[in-house]
């Protein structure tokens, strides 16, 4: 890839729909997981845990779809009525199959559009925004490699830099684990969220449940949960939210500062991303998509939901606009040097998902055969919302979305990102001729 460089600017209900809400939330490893905690009087299998691996699945469908339709049609949309009846039409198709509300961006040279559907609670009023904000989740890992990455570029670290080495005894098991490991997922780490989380459902009710997602956690309590747990072996890819967690406590440790004054000075300000926040309690700053789940019987009302459950993994809160500031200043190299987004970039692992330091990569549908090119960026899954933010190699085209009201209920779900993600893919595709 060319890595394009510029000037710095730098409801509560019952115990069944309780029990498989539960059962599709947690997550599970993209490899063969550890053993995993007792489920404390829970009854039934959590299993069929689904996490973010099924959102990557859909994601990339969504661009191999997005790249046959392109080689198909022989014109990309860009500019034109059919690209933006598309995106209206993908929203609309969301909304109505069950989401609640949905917000979309696009930024390219040839087209740049914003729209939203359905509304920020389940009453639907007010409308849904394209300003509104939505929490990112795991978009968040991209804006804590940053930060990563800047200190690896500062001469403080270097990416086999050993957590032992900045905060002494804090994985004793496991001394000499790197940080290139925990930014690509291949330390060996469990999850942690599963490995948290279930010792603290009490019971198989709704209410438990709840109440479990809406404890205050400590950054201690994440590594604590990962601790008691059989890792894999380092060098396999598995996907871990605890190991975000403890490149958030090595950045405080070594700077002296939380992670949301690091993320406001060293990556927001710097790219302009003036509605992005990192809420440590319950609540998101207004004006927000409601966070709600469909749970066969009911809605959930998530409004009690603690970021503190994700932290340096997945709190931040932000908008699609700001998504696309980030992902642009990112890949241009405004926010960390060339050399290292190039490091950032590229893959260690291919087998599963093609993932590198915090970020990962999709076939670029607007590229041609002869000249495969890639997107880069990531995806992020909370309880009630699922989101996207993926920029082009050159920095010149942007996408993001996020949909709130996520089905809990079954694998499949009620309504596809992918209605909205296809003809967002192709409408970043500059017009030809």
């Amino acid at each position: 890839m060319t890595i394009r460089t510029r000037t710095a600017r730098r409801a509560t209900t019952g115990g069944t729909a309780a029990l498989a809400a539960l059962a599709l939330v947690l997550p599970t490893t993209a490899s063969a997981a550890p053993d995993r905690p007792e489920e404390h009087g829970i009854p039934g299998s959590v299993s069929a845990a689904q996490d973010e691996t099924a959102l990557r699945e859909q994601v990339r469908h969504a661009a191999r779809t997005a790249q046959q339709q392109v080689r198909l049609k022989g014109t990309p949309p860009g500019r034109s009525t059919p690209a933006t009846d598309a995106l209206d039409a993908g929203m609309a198709k969301v909304v109505t199959d069950g989401a609640i509300g949905v917000t979309v961006r696009v930024d390219s040279p040839d087209l740049t559009w914003r729209g939203s559907a359905g509304g920020r609670a389940l009453d639907k009023r007010p409308p849904a925004g394209w300003q509104d904000r939505f929490r990112v989740a795991s978009n968040t890992k991209m804006m804590v490699a940053t930060l990563v990455l800047q200190q690896v570029e500062a001469g403080t670290w270097t990416l086999d830099t050993r957590v032992e080495d900045v905060i002494p005894g804090l994985l004793p098991d496991h001394p000499d684990v790197t940080l290139r490991q925990l930014l690509s997922h291949t330390s060996g780490m469990p999850n942690g969220t599963q490995e948290l989380l279930l010792p603290n459902v009490e019971g198989p009710e709704m209410s438990d449940f709840l109440a479990a997602i809406g404890r205050d956690y400590t950054d201690q309590d994440h590594v604590d949960a990962v601790n008691a747990f059989p890792w894999t072996e380092p060098g396999e890819f598995v996907y871990s939210n605890a190991g975000y967690v403890v490149l958030g406590m090595l950045l405080a440790a070594r700077t002296g500062e939380d992670v949301g004054t690091l993320l406001r000075e060293g990556v927001w300000g710097p790219a302009g991303m003036r509605h992005t926040s990192y809420p440590l309690d319950p609540g998101m700053p207004n004006p927000a998509l409601e966070e709600d789940a469909w749970v066969g019987d009911g809605w959930l009302e998530l409004g009690g939901f603690d970021p503190d459950l994700f932290r340096s993994s997945g709190a931040v809160v932000s908008t699609t606009a700001d998504l696309n500031a980030f992902t642009d200043a990112l890949i241009s190299g405004e926010l960390v040097d060339p050399a290292l987004v190039q490091e950032m970039v590229t893959p260690v692992t291919t087998d599963m998902l093609q993932y590198g330091l915090g970020v990962y990569r999709l076939p670029d549908p607007c590229s041609s055969p002869e000249d495969p090119q890639w997107l880069y960026g990531h995806d992020g899954a909370t309880y009630g919302t699922l989101s996207v933010a993926f920029t082009s190699a050159d920095g010149t085209r942007q996408l993001s979305l996020g949909v709130t009201g996520r089905d809990l209920s079954s694998l499949e779900g009620r309504w596809n990102i992918n209605e909205v993600l296809v003809p967002a893919l192709l409408a970043t595709c500059p017009v030809s001729g």
